[in-house]
C-alpha cells in the first residue's frame, strides 16, 4: 500500500508504517541530517529535503506519478514544539503552529484513502481546542470521517512513558473510526487533565489476554556494559535476546552499532553514586545539587537526575539525554543511557541506523514516533481501508 510520510525526520513513522504493510513513495523532512538517517534506512524512497510550505502539489504529483485518490496513506506530525505542554509559550502565533495548515494543502491534492496525523497531548488544547477544529472542518470539507485519540504508547510495547494524539481520517467511509485496543497492561498518569477523556483504558475484558508490559530491562538486559563518555560501539552483544522485545528489536542484526553515549560531567558522576534505582534529584545531598534544584520545592521536577528503574517504564525520551532534563541514568552502569539503548525504548529496530553527530542522534531519536506505535495504528487503517 502506498504513503507518503510528511514531517518524516528519522522516519520512526515510516518504519512503523512499513511494518504494518505500507511502502513509503516519498518523504519530506526539512533538516538535511535528519533526511540523510532517513534515506539510509528507507532506500526506495523518494526524499525530498526541505520546507515543506516551498513543496509544490502539482510537482508532487508529477514526482509520484499519481492522480487523485491512487495514494493509500498521507501521513505525518507537523512539529510539535509550539504544541507541547512543554514548550514555554504556547500560543496560535507560533509560526510552527500552522506548519498543519500545508500537511492538508498536500492532502487536498493528493486526497488519498486516509490521513494520519500524530502530534503531541498539547495540541488538543491548543487555542482552547481551535486548532483540532479545524483539522476535523478541512478533512470533512474533503469528504473524510475524522476521530482524534490520545495513545499511550506503553500500551503497545513501547517500554516508555509516552502519550502521542493521532488524529485519523478514512474518505467516503460509512463505518466508525478505529484506535488499536490496547495490547499490554502499562500504567502512566497522564500529566494533560483536561485531555484525560481522550485516553484509551485497558478494558477489564481484555485482561486476561493482555501482556504484561516491557520495561527498561526488557529492552536493555542483552547489551554490554560500556564507559561513560565512550565514543565507539561494541559489535557484539552481551548474551542472546533476554526477551521477546528484544528478539524483535534484533531481527536481522548481526553486529551491534551505536551503542555509545554522551559523557557526563564529573560532578555529575558524583551526584549519581547517591541515587538508587528509580531515585532522583531528592536523593542527592542539598548541598551537592544544583542552585536551581537547591531552591526547589520535593514535588518539581519529579524526574531531574533519575536513575532508571530495571522493572519499570523510561521516562519519556527527549532530544538530548540530559540528566538535568530527566531520568536517563543508566539501571546499573554509571552514565547516561546510549544512543542503541534511547533508540531501543523508542522501539527502532537495532538495523535503524542514526547519520549525524551524537548531538543530532539522540535529537533524531527524541522526536520519532515509536516504530511500534505506528505499526499499530497502520494496522488499523489498512483495515478500514480494505488493505
Amino acid at each position: 500500500m502506498k504513503s507518503v510520510d510528511l514531517f518524516a525526520g528519522a522516519g520512526g513513522l515510516s518504519c512503523g508504517l512499513m511494518q504494518a504493510g505500507f511502502s513509503p513513495i516519498l518523504a519530506n523532512e526539512l533538516v538535511p541530517q535528519y533526511g540523510d538517517t532517513y534515506q539510509h534506512n528507507h532506500q526506495n524512497t523518494n526524499l525530498v529535503v526541505g520546507d515543506i510550505r516551498g513543496v509544490c502539489e502539482q510537482d508532487l504529483k508529477r514526482i509520484l506519478g499519481v492522480s487523485e485518490g491512487e495514494i493509500d496513506l498521507v501521513a505525518g506530525g507537523p512539529p510539535c514544539q509550539g504544541f507541547s505542554i512543554n514548550a514555554p509559550i504556547r500560543n496560535l502565533d507560533d509560526q510552527r503552529n500552522h506548519l498543519f495548515k500545508d500537511f492538508l494543502r498536500v492532502v487536498s491534492s493528493l486526497l488519498p484513502k486516509a490521513v494520519l496525523i500524530e502530534n503531541v497531548p498539547g495540541i488538543v488544547s491548543l487555542g482552547k481546542g481551535t486548532v483540532v477544529e479545524q483539522i476535523y472542518q478541512e478533512l470533512s470539507t474533503l469528504g473524510y470521517k475524522v476521530e482524534h485519540r490520545i495513545l499511550f504508547a506503553g500500551h503497545y510495547g513501547v517500554p516508555q512513558m509516552r502519550f502521542r494524539t493521532i488524529i485519523i481520517g478514512v474518505r467516503n467511509y460509512k463505518g466508525s473510526i478505529q484506535f488499536p485496543e490496547p495490547e499490554y497492561n502499562a500504567k502512566a498518569v497522564a500529566n494533560f487533565a483536561k485531555a484525560q477523556e481522550l485516553c484509551l483504558k485497558v478494558s477489564p475484558l481484555f485482561h486476561q489476554n493482555i501482556k504484561e508490559p516491557n520495561t527498561v530491562w526488557a529492552a536493555l538486559s542483552d547489551l554490554p556494559e560500556i564507559d561513560n563518555g565512550q565514543t565507539e560501539s561494541p559489535s557484539k552483544y552481551k548474551t542472546k535476546a533476554q526477551s521477546e522485545y528484544q528478539k524483535y528489536l534484533r531481527k536481522g542484526c548481526k553486529v551491534l552499532t551505536q551503542h555509545y553515549c554522551a559523557k557526563v560531567a564529573h560532578v555529575n558522576l558524583e551526584r549519581l553514586k547517591y541515587i538508587p534505582q528509580g531515585g532522583s534529584w531528592r536523593d542527592i545531598p542539598h548541598e551537592m545539587l544544583p542552585k536551581g534544584l537547591q531552591r526547589a520545592r520535593r514535588s518539581d521536577h519529579t524526574k531531574r537526575y533519575g536513575r532508571l528503574h530495571p522493572d519499570a517504564l523510561c521516562s519519556t525520551v527527549l532530544t538530548k539525554c540530559d540528566p538535568h532534563w530527566g531520568s536517563f541514568f543508566h539501571p546499573t552502569q554509571n552514565r547516561v543511557i546510549s544512543v542503541r539503548e534511547a533508540a531501543r525504548i523508542q522501539s527502532f529496530p537495532d538495523t535503524y541506523q542514526f547519520k549525524g553527530s551524537i548531538t543530532q542522534q539522540y535529537e533524531q531519536i527524541g522526536n520519532a514516533v515509536p516504530p511500534l506505535l505506528g505499526k499499530v495504528v497502520g494496522d488499523v487503517i489498512r483495515n478500514m481501508i480494505g488493505g
